[in-house]
């Protein structure tokens, strides 16, 4: 399978994972200059910016947040929150998608 089309197939599979878990979808597949929010979700008043990673194994899929992606992430987070005029707090997440397995970690950092 094409990668950008497993890619498709695990944010869909992620948002309703996040939905079930008491998340409430923003907005997806947000592109700008800086580069995309996967998922823009929020519980509890805070707005949590999701990134959807899926390999073949659970160990690739974290190897590949790395802390480059990280950075352009946060850049694209903070053109976002402004381009919108939130003011929210806001948290970066990792969703793995990994054969029948979703695992949500919260609270990221660089």
């Amino acid at each position: 399978m094409h990668t950008r089309a497993r890619g498709n197939i695990a944010e869909e599979r992620g948002c309703e994972y996040l939905r079930q878990s008491g998340f409430r979808i923003i907005d997806r597949n947000v592109y700008n200059r800086f580069g995309e929010i996967d998922i823009i979700a929020l519980r509890d008043g805070v707005i949590h910016f999701v990134e959807v990673k899926s390999a073949v194994s659970y160990e690739q899929a974290i190897h590949n947040i790395t802390r480059s992606k990280l950075q352009k992430l946060n850049r694209a987070i903070q053109a976002y929150l402004q381009q919108k005029q939130l003011n929210l707090d806001y948290c970066i997440d990792a969703l793995i998608v990994h054969d029948e397995t979703l695992e949500l970690i919260e609270n990221i950092t660089l």
